[in-house]
């Protein structure tokens, strides 16, 4: 630890430059944040284009259930004979989508990128507390995202238990085809990528809590580290115990025990299994799953809140409402995760404890979404992509809660569980709202990752399409869950009530090829710009916080020189009194003596003292003047 801090606090480069970097130390196994927070970025990029390309297969089956489409046959072989994707195959799609998305593209890809980049840059270090650490969490994250698309490739295909992987399908090998290797190279990648997720997590606590820079208290820290910091902690404490739910879901499955199995029948064999409960391993699921939500969800909000307040030229609103809403639902995310579980037969006592924590963690949340539109109000609001996806964000974030009050409360939820509704609600709250903060940082802080800027006209394109499509994709999705339709069926022309939603699945499936094709725009943008791009300055929205003090040439230790010193919060935008609508946190306030205000000073009374001499003298020379 000493050598980190002496290395944080050097006047060089840190330390970290002395030897030379070769393509492999520099690219590859880089120990350095910023090119983590790219191959992170990346590695999320692929997954997601590679979960959405699963998803549209599906989606032209639910489209087009009748339909033999021969091409199919040529890219999956066996299973889509005759041009149809086989059911069990179709089971394993919404899988290793729904996998794919929430934990490579959602979690890793969202937070492994802005946390790596961002932590170190906005509160002033060298780099993380361990970067030989943070390098290792990637590659625990590459090699779980590399195991779970070889699954694709095993003779019996890749896991077909639904994302939650729920017992007894997941537990016994010989259940369907997606049971067996698939399964277990599932659980393998979902180890490892645990361990990923659980050594970034001690190294953004542990670099927030001790490489702050001088002057940068905690209530100087950007709303985007708050999100970072609170959400490295909920991962930290959740996690673990996905671990033990997969340790002995895998001990179900190879050792013969029956933590999770008890009196059944495959294929008119009984299998010795006793004892075990399927409900026990929901526990320890969605004990992460839920606070899971909000890992995938607080970065989006931190990043939004920053890029809302750049672009509308004020201040956040309510500044500590918004640390402690998030503190809030760091707290209430544990206490929430039986309301999954309404039709498990649990007590109805402790049915509706769940139900009113559950209802409780909408108020956190609420008070994000007022502040929000508090910020907005009246702004001088600069429309970039950045914004448009941040605006967007905020779309999804309250139209998606919204319905999740239903869900919450036990009596509706029995009704409308399992069914398009849930479908609906968690890939609005979580998925789309989600994604777009995520697409909303990558446009903002492009530059500082790249040096380049994005093209502005195919980012307005680029949101556009996919916020028109996530709607039209989603929201017809709420009226069939109240008519009842399940999820996960493989065809609706199997039941009669159901038929009449074929229609609407054609929407839905032509506007998520719609969408999905605009996502090309957005991939062409971001590589080319890479190096077509035109050449960003080094505070191209002018911004408040210490990322945009440091070059736009990168290398390995951020800062040049000394590193800056912090004076204020970071949201002091379009101050009465100042001549420019920012004042960066490096500016002393004796350089700001005409716009300062009396909260500014936080306490420190000679400060306060210097400034109240100044408005005297500077009031007396206007009176005689």
């Amino acid at each position: 630890m000493s050598s980190t801090v002496i290395s944080h606090n050097a006047g060089d480069h840190g330390g970290h430059d002395h030897h030379q970097e070769t393509f492999l130390t520099k690219y590859i196994f880089s120990q350095d944040h910023k090119m983590i927070a790219k191959q992170f970025l990346i590695t999320g990029i692929i997954m997601a284009v590679f979960a959405m390309v699963l998803s549209i297969l599906f989606r032209i089956q639910l489209a087009w259930p009748d339909t033999d489409f021969p091409i199919l046959e040529i890219f999956l072989g066996k299973w889509a004979e005759g041009g149809r994707i086989k059911p069990d195959f179709f089971l394993s799609l919404v899988t290793i989508h729904g996998t794919m998305m929430v934990f490579f593209v959602l979690t890793a890809g969202l937070s492994g990128t802005f946390s790596n980049l961002l932590i170190p840059y906005q509160l002033g270090a060298r780099d993380m507390a361990s970067p030989f650490m943070n390098m290792l969490s990637y590659w625990f994250f590459f090699t779980a995202c590399v195991l779970m698309t070889a699954s694709f490739f095993v003779e019996s295909g890749p896991a077909a238990a639904g994302w939650t992987v729920y017992p007894p399908l997941s537990a016994v090998p010989k259940a369907i085809a997606g049971s067996g290797l698939g399964m277990t190279l599932w659980l393998v990648s979902m180890f490892l990528f645990i361990i990923s997720q659980v050594i970034g997590g001690v190294n953004y606590i542990s670099t927030v809590l001790n490489l702050r820079t001088k002057g940068m208290d905690l209530w100087k820290m950007p709303l985007t580290i708050w999100s970072f910091f609170l959400t490295a902690i909920v991962g930290l404490l959740s996690f673990p115990v996905l671990v033990s739910a997969v340790v002995l879901l895998f001990f179900d499955r190879s050792v013969g025990t029956s933590f999770y199995l008890s009196d059944l029948v495959v294929g008119g064999e009984i299998l010795p299994n006793e004892g075990g409960s399927p409900i026990l391993f929901q526990h320890l699921f969605w004990f992460l799953g839920h606070p899971e939500v909000y890992i995938v969800v607080m970065p989006a909000l931190g990043l939004t809140s920053e890029v809302i307040s750049t672009n509308s030229r004020k201040p956040i609103f309510g500044y500590h409402a918004m640390v402690y809403s998030l503190v809030g639902i760091t707290v209430l995310s544990f206490i929430v995760w039986g309301h999954h579980m309404f039709v498990t037969g649990m007590n109805p006592f402790l049915g509706g404890v769940f139900m009113i924590t559950t209802l409780i963690i909408a108020v956190p949340s609420a008070v994000k979404a007022f502040n929000y539109i508090a910020t907005l109000w009246r702004g001088n609001i600069r429309f970039t992509p950045a914004m448009m996806f941040a605006v967007g964000m905020v779309s999804f974030f309250v139209s998606g809660g919204l319905t999740g009050i239903y869900l919450g409360n036990a009596t509706l939820d029995i009704n409308i569980h399992d069914t398009y509704f849930v479908v609906a609600h968690f890939h609005l709250v979580m998925g789309s709202a989600s994604i777009f903060g995520m697409l909303c940082g990558v446009y903002h802080w492009y530059p500082k990752m790249f040096g380049r800027m994005m093209d502005e006209r195919l980012g307005y394109f680029h949101f556009w399409l996919t916020f028109v499509g996530a709607y039209l994709v989603f929201f017809p999705m709420h009226f069939m869950g109240i008519d009842g339709v399940p999820r996960r069926y493989y065809a609706f022309t199997e039941f009669p009530f159901m038929e009449k939603w074929v229609s609407a699945n054609l929407l839905v499936t032509w506007a998520a090829i719609i969408a999905g094709l605009g996502q090309v725009a957005f991939l062409w943008n971001f590589f080319a710009s890479i190096w077509t791009g035109k050449k960003a300055t080094q505070n191209p929205w002018g911004s408040n916080t210490l990322e945009w003090t440091t070059p736009v040439e990168h290398f390995h230790g951020n800062w040049p020189g000394e590193i800056p010193t912090v004076y204020r919060w970071p949201y002091d935008y379009s101050k009465p009194g100042h001549h420019e609508d920012f004042i960066p946190q490096t500016v002393p306030f004796s350089e700001t003596m005409s716009s300062n205000l009396a909260h500014d000073f936080d306490g420190d009374e000679e400060a306060l003292r210097i400034q109240n001499e100044w408005n005297k003298q500077n009031n007396r020379e206007i009176l005689e003047g």
